[in-house]
C-alpha cells in the first residue's frame, strides 16, 4: 500500500523522467528495457530514450531511497544525479573500481547539489555500503544521503558499458550480465580540490580492501580449518597442556562457522632477535600484499610488532598456542573497530617457537551473543572462575555470576586471564544493587592499552560524566585516544567499557591498588550528581535530620540553568538565606566573589519568596551604588509544595579608587553594600548618587543619609548648586568626605565625647588642609558650606535608638542659623531640619518662647522659603501679642495619588506629619517634676531648650489631636497644651476666628460705601481655596458674595456671573471636604 509521500516520489520520479526529453544527454542513456536489439541503440527515432525508458531506469536508481530525502528537490537535480552516476559507470575494467568526489554546479554541470557528492561505481559485494561510510565518517565528513542501487549490466571485454538490464538482479541473469553496487553519497559540501582529491584516493584504498577481502574469504575460512586439522600432527612443547592444544581446535573450527570475519591472513617466522618475519606469498585479504623487504634483511619485519616493547615481544616465545588480542589498527572493512587478532603459534621438534600463523578480522554479531558456555576458550575460563569463586552454576550466587560473564564484554573475555577475571566479576557480585562507583583497569598484556570497566548508578550516565571519565583516563594512564561502549539493563547500575590506547612502544607501568583507588577516586568525584553533591552538603551543614526535609522541599527545586552555574555547596548557601525569609524579611542579599574572579570582578544575589523581581527596579539601585552591572541570571525554584522561590544573581564590575590600583571593597564592604541596597530598596534610604559614597568613600547608608539630609537642607536654604553637584563633588573628594563624616561623629555622637574637644579641633585642620587642595571653586564652595552646616548643627537624633534597639528612619537636626552665613534673613534664633525618604520638613523658632503653626505644604523644591515668608507676616501680626513667631511645615514625598484612593493620601499625609512631629520631639528637651531632663542620646551644643509648642496650619488644622498624642507618647512635659486648637483647645478653622475678626472689617468697609455685605450681593475676588482656614472662613460669612476668581499656587477659579446661593453652597460644600481644592469644584455649577 502505497503512502502519500511514496504517490509524491513516484510524481517527482515522473517529471525527472520528463526532463531526458529536452535534454541533450538524454540521447546518450542506453537504457534499454527488454534487453532485446542493438546493445546502445537509442529507443526513440531521434535518437532520443522513450520516456517509460528513463522512467525506468530512474525507478531502479532510486528504489531503495527514502521519500522524503528527494521531496524538496528538483526534477533537474534529481535527474542529473542519476544521469551523472551513469556516466561514471559507462567504463570500467574488470575488478576495479570507479570513484568520483565532486560538488556538482547548475554552470559547469546542468545541475546541483547543496552537498558534495561521492559516486562509485563496482562489483556487488559484501561490506561496501559500510565500509564506505565508515571511511567518510573516520575523516569527520558528515552524511546526508545515501543512494545504493543494485544494477544489473552488460559490459564488453574493455569494460564499456554496453546495457543496463531492467528488474532486481537474479539468479537466471544472462552468461555476460553482472551485478554492479553504485554508491551515490552526499557529505558536508567541499570545494577545495585538493580535499576532493585525497578523499577520493583513500575511497579507492578503503574499496580495493573490501575487494581483497571478499576474494580472499574463502581462503580465509579454509586456512583455519586446515590448521585446526593440523594441529594433532604439528610440534608442540612437552609442557603444552593437551587441553589447549584441543581448544585451539575447536575455536578455529567456532570461528570458520560464521563467528569471524576473516579480513586478513599471513603466516610469520620466529627470529633470534624475537622479531617476526613475514613469510613472502602467504598473504590473504587486507594482508595480501607483502610488506616492503628492508635493503639490508632477507625477510620483512612485522611492522606492529616490532613496535612492541622489548618484554612484550618476548612473549613470543612463550609455549602458549593461542594469541587472542587486539591488533594496533581499525578495520577498514565493515566496521571501523580495531581488528580482533588470532595467532596460532608454530613449534619446532624442540618445542621453541618458530613462527606464527596470524588471523585478522572482527567477530560476527553471533560471536557476542552466543553463551559463554558455548564459546570455546571462553566456556573453559567460566568454568574456572566459578570454580574459583566456589560457586554451583545451579545455586544463586552461581546463576547471578554467570549471568554477569554472559554479559561481560566478550572481547575482554577472549583476553583476560582467568586469574584476572575472577577477582573482577565476583566484585561485580558483591556490587549489586548498590548505588556506587566502581572501576576495574586492566593492562594489555603486549602493553599497548588499558581496559577500564567503569558500573556507576544509570542515572549518573550522561555524557557530560562520560566525557569527564575518558578526560580522567586520559590524564591518569597517559592515554593518547579512548574507545568506549556502554550496556544499559533494568539494573539500576550501567557498565562502561573504555579502551584507553597509548603511544606505541610505550612500556605501562604498574598499577599499585592505591594507584587505581587514587583514579577511581577521581572518577567517583567526576560521575557524582549535582543532586548527589547538594544532598551531601545539605548533611555537613543542617545535619541528617534536618537535611532530608530541606531535601523532599528543594531537592528537585534548583531549575538546570543554575545547577550548571553553581555548585551544590553554593546551594546549600543560597538555601540557608532562603529559609531565613518569612513575612518580615521578606528578601535576602549576598554580595560574593566568584573563585577565579578577576579582581573588580564581584556578584550580588538577591533571595525572595514567592513573586519575582523587576529588573528595572534593581538596575538603579546597583547603578546609584556606583558599580557596572554585566550580566543578571534568574532562576526560579519551583518547591516541593508548589510554592515558589527566586535567586537573582547579577554580575557586578567595582569601581576602581581615584589613585587607581586597588578597588573599594575592604574589610566590611561586603555588609556595607548589602545594607545599603536593602535600605535603599526598602524605602529607608532613597536612590541617588549619594549611595556611591557606600563604595567610594567607605560610608556605611546612614552616614550616606547624613550628607544627604544636609545637602537636601542647603538646597531648601538657597543654595545655588544642584544636588548632582554636590553629589558629584563628594564622589570627587573622597578624603575630604571621609573627614566631614569623622567631623560630624566627633561633635556629635555620645561615645565620641570621652576624647574631647582636641580630636574635633584636630580633624578641623585636617579638614581646612585637605579643601586647600581642593582645585575646583564650585567644589570648594559646596565642602565648605557642608562643612559651615556640619559646625552649625547643635543637635541631632542621628544616634538615638528607636524601638526595638534600631535607628530612626528619619534625621533631624538643630541648627544655629547665626552660624550659617548664607541663610537668606530673617534668620531665626533656632531651626530644625528634618529628612527622611518619606518626609522632609523644617520648624523656625525666632526665640526661646515662640509659638506658630504647622503647614502641610506641597512646595517640595523650596517649602523652606514659603516657611519663612509666613513666619515674616506671623512676626507682623503677632506684635501686640508675643514679642517673635515661629512656623514649620513639612513635605510629605511619597503620597498616593489622591484621585485614587484619598483615604490612603490622607493616611500618608498623617504618618508623615507624625514622623515630623517625633523628629522635633527627639532633640527637644523634656521637664520631669521642674528639672529639665535631656533626650537620650543626643550631644547638645546649646542650652536647655524645652519650649516647643505648634499649632494648626494649613492642612493640619484637624491634626492638633494627632500631635498631642505624638506628645504624650514622648511624655512631653505640656501635655495636650503642646498643640492649640485640638478638642481640649480650640479649632483654628472650625472657629474661624481670624476670619471673623478680619470679616469686621470688609464689613466697616463696604458700610462705609453704602453696601450691606449681608443683604446684598457683591462681587469678590480672592487669593487661595476653600480649604484654607481664613479664605475658607471668610467665604462663608455672608451669603451674598459672588465670587467671581480666585487662585492659589495649584490652580485658577474663573465663575463669571455667578449665582450667590448656588455658589455659596458650593463652597460650603468645599470647606467641609477635608483638604479640598479647586478642582473639587463642581463644573456643572460654573456660568
Amino acid at each position: 500500500m502505497q503512502t502519500k509521500l511514496d504517490e509524491a516520489k513516484a510524481e517527482l520520479l515522473e517529471r525527472a523522467a520528463r526532463v531526458a526529453e529536452n535534454s541533450p544527454v538524454g540521447g546518450h542513456l542506453p537504457t534499454g528495457t527488454t534487453g532485446e536489439g542493438t546493445p546502445g541503440t537509442p529507443d526513440g527515432p531521434d535518437g532520443a530514450p522513450d520516456y517509460a525508458s528513463v522512467f525506468a531506469f530512474l525507478q531502479r536508481y532510486y528504489r531503495h531511497t527514502a521519500p522524503e530525502d528527494l521531496a524538496d528537490r528538483d526534477p533537474v537535480d534529481i535527474f542529473g544525479a542519476a544521469v551523472s552516476h551513469y556516466r561514471l559507470a559507462e567504463n570500467r575494467p574488470q575488478g576495479t573500481a570507479n570513484v568520483r568526489v565532486h560538488t556538482p554546479t547548475v554552470e559547469e554541470n546542468g545541475w546541483t547539489c547543496s552537498h558534495s557528492v561521492v559516486e562509485v561505481v563496482t562489483d556487488d559485494m559484501p561490506f561496501l555500503v559500510d565500509s564506505v561510510t565508515n571511511e567518510l565518517t573516520r575523516q569527520g565528513r558528515g552524511i546526508h544521503v545515501v543512494v545504493h542501487p543494485q544494477i544489473v549490466v552488460r559490459r564488453d571485454i574493455a569494460g564499456k558499458l554496453v546495457e543496463v538490464l531492467a528488474g532486481p538482479p537474479a539468479a537466471d541473469l544472462p552468461h555476460d550480465a553482472h551485478v554492479e553496487s553504485w554508491i551515490h553519497v552526499e557529505i558536508d559540501r567541499e570545494t577545495d580540490r585538493g580535499d576532493l582529491k585525497q578523499i577520493t584516493a583513500d575511497l579507492l584504498r578503503v574499496l580495493n580492501d573490501v575487494r581483497e577481502t571478499v576474494e580472499d574469504w574463502g581462503k580465509m575460512r579454509d586456512a583455519a580449518v586446515r590448521i585446526a586439522d593440523q594441529l594433532p600432527t604439528e610440534a608442540t612443547p612437552e609442557d603444552l597442556p593437551a587441553r589447549e592444544l584441543e581448544e585451539a581446535r575447536e575455536l578455529l573450527r567456532w570461528l570458520a562457522d560464521d563467528h569471524f570475519t576473516f579480513l586478513g591472513y599471513r603466516e610469520y617466522q620466529l627470529r633470534e632477535d624475537d622479531s617476526l618475519a613475514a613469510v613472502a606469498g602467504t598473504g590473504l585479504g587486507i594482508l595480501r600484499s607483502d610488506p616492503h623487504h628492508a635493503a639490508d634483511e632477507s625477510h620483512p619485519v612485522s611492522p606492529s610488532f616490532e613496535r612492541l616493547p622489548a618484554d612484550a615481544r618476548a612473549k613470543a616465545r612463550e609455549h602458549r598456542l593461542l594469541v587472542l588480542t587486539k591488533a594496533n589498527s581499525r578495520a577498514t572493512v565493515h566496521r571501523p573497530s580495531y581488528l580482533d587478532y588470532v595467532g596460532v603459534k608454530k613449534f619446532d621438534e624442540n618445542g621453541n617457537v618458530v613462527g606464527e600463523r596470524r588471523f585478522l578480522g572482527l567477530f560476527s554479531s553471533a560471536a557476542y551473543t552466543e553463551s559463554v558456555r558455548r564459546v570455546p576458550v571462553v566456556r573453559r575460563k567460566v568454568e574456572e572462575v566459578l570454580e574459583r569463586a566456589g560457586f554451583s552454576p545451579n545455586s544463586h550466587d552461581g546463576r547471578d555470576l554467570l549471568q554477569i560473564l554472559e554479559t561481560y564484554p566478550r572481547d575482554e573475555m577472549f583476553q583476560t586471564s582467568v586469574e584476572e577475571l575472577e577477582p573482577i566479576v565476583t566484585s561485580v557480585l558483591y556490587l549489586q544493587e548498590r548505588r556506587r562507583l566502581r572501576l576495574y583497569l586492566r593492562q594489555d598484556e603486549y602493553g599497548r592499552y588499558y581496559s577500564a570497566l567503569v558500573y556507576l548508578p544509570r542515572d549518573r550516565y550522561t555524557t557530560g560524566v562520560r566525557l569527564r571519565i575518558i578526560d580522567i583516563l586520559k590524564e591518569e594512564l597517559g592515554g593518547t585516544s579512548v574507545d568506549f561502549t556502554a550496556w544499559n539493563t533494568e539494573s539500576i547500575l550501567s557498565r562502561l567499557h573504555f579502551v584507553v590506547r597509548v603511544p606505541q612502544g610505550t612500556e605501562l607501568p604498574h598499577l599499585s591498588d592505591s594507584d587505581k583507588e587514587r583514579v577511581e577516586a577521581r572518577l567517583v568525584e567526576a560521575a557524582r550528581s549535582w543532586a548527589d553533591g547538594f544532598g551531601e552538603a545539605l548533611t555537613a551543614e543542617f545535619g541528617e535530620e534536618r537535611a532530608a526535609e530541606l531535601l523532599r522541599h528543594y531537592g528537585s527545586a534548583f531549575p538546570e540553568g543554575y545547577k550548571a552555574d553553581h555548585g551544590p555547596r553554593s546551594a546549600v548557601a543560597d538555601l540557608g538565606h532562603l529559609e531565613q525569609l518569612d513575612e518580615e524579611k521578606t528578601f535576602a542579599l549576598s554580595l560574593y566573589e566568584p573563585v577565579g574572579a578577576a579582581p573588580e570582578e564581584r556578584r550580588f544575589k538577591i533571595y525572595q519568596k514567592g513573586g519575582s523581581v523587576s529588573l528595572s527596579a534593581v538596575l538603579p539601585v546597583l547603578s546609584r551604588l556606583g558599580v557596572e552591572v554585566t550580566d543578571e541570571r534568574p532562576y526560579e525554584l519551583r518547591c516541593a509544595d508548589r510554592t515558589t522561590a527566586w535567586i537573582y544573581d547579577f554580575g557586578l564590575r567595582m569601581p576602581k579608587a581615584p589613585s587607581g590600583g586597588a578597588d573599594y571593597l575592604g574589610d566590611d564592604a561586603r555588609e556595607r553594600v548589602q545594607d545599603a541596597f536593602a535600605a535603599t530598596w526598602t524605602g529607608k534610604a532613597e536612590n541617588d548618587g549619594f549611595n556611591a559614597l557606600v563604595l567610594s568613600a567607605g560610608l556605611t547608608w546612614r552616614e550616606a543619609m547624613v550628607l544627604r539630609a544636609y545637602a537636601k537642607y542647603l538646597r531648601q536654604a538657597g543654595s545655588t548648586f544642584s544636588q548632582d553637584y554636590m553629589e558629584d563633588t563628594l564622589r570627587n573628594n573622597v578624603h575630604t568626605t571621609r573627614l566631614l563624616i569623622n567631623l560630624f561623629e566627633a561633635r556629635m555622637a555620645p561615645e565620641r565625647q570621652r576624647a574631647g574637644r582636641e580630636i574635633v579641633d584636630a580633624l578641623l585642620e585636617e579638614v581646612d588642609a585637605a579643601l586647600d587642595q581642593v582645585a575646583s571653586l564650585d567644589e570648594d564652595r559646596i565642602l565648605r558650606s557642608f562643612l559651615t552646616v556640619i559646625k552649625a548643627t547643635l543637635r541631632t537624633n542621628f544616634f538615638q535608638e528607636a524601638a526595638g534597639g534600631k535607628p530612626h528612619d528619619y534625621v533631624s537636626m538643630k541648627f544655629d542659623p547665626q552660624a550659617i552665613p548664607d541663610l537668606p534673613a530673617p534668620r531665626p534664633a533656632f531651626e530644625i531640619w528634618v529628612y527622611s525618604p518619606r518626609v522632609e520638613g523644617v520648624h523656625l523658632r525666632f526665640g526661646k518662647v515662640a509659638r506658630g503653626g504647622l503647614r502641610w505644604s506641597d512646595r517640595r523644591e523650596d517649602f523652606r522659603t514659603e516657611i519663612l515668608g509666613l513666619v515674616k507676616a506671623q512676626m507682623v501680626k503677632n506684635t501686640v501679642i508675643v514679642p517673635v513667631g515661629a512656623k514649620g511645615g513639612f513635605v510629605a514625598k511619597q503620597l498616593p495619588d489622591p484621585g485614587v484612593d484619598r483615604d490612603a493620601w490622607m493616611a500618608e499625609g498623617i504618618a508623615s506629619y507624625k514622623t515630623f512631629i517625633s523628629a522635633l520631639l527627639d532633640i527637644t528637651d523634656n521637664m520631669v517634676a521642674g528639672e529639665v531632663v535631656h533626650p537620650a542620646d543626643v550631644v547638645r551644643h546649646d542650652e536647655d531648650d524645652t519650649y516647643l509648642v505648634v499649632a494648626a496650619d494649613k492642612g493640619t488644622a484637624k491634626f492638633s489631636d494627632i500631635a498631642n498624642e505624638v506628645a504624650e507618647s514622648y511624655n512631653f512635659w505640656l501635655g495636650d497644651a503642646f498643640a492649640s486648637g485640638g478638642s481640649a483647645g480650640y479649632d483654628h478653622k472650625g472657629m474661624g476666628i481670624t476670619a471673623r475678626g478680619a470679616w469686621e472689617s470688609v464689613k466697616r468697609h463696604f458700610r462705609e460705601l453704602g453696601v450691606d455685605t449681608q443683604t446684598q450681593d457683591f462681587t469678590v475676588v480672592g487669593i487661595g481655596d476653600m480649604s484654607g482656614d481664613v479664605f475658607g472662613n471668610g467665604m462663608l460669612l455672608s451669603e451674598h458674595i459672588r465670587l467671581v476668581a480666585a487662585f492659589d499656587h495649584r490652580h485658577i477659579f474663573i465663575d463669571p456671573t455667578p449665582d450667590a446661593a448656588t455658589s455659596y453652597a458650593e463652597r460650603r460644600r468645599l470647606f467641609e471636604l477635608p483638604r479640598s481644592s479647586w478642582e473639587d469644584y463642581n463644573t456643572e455649577l460654573l456660568s
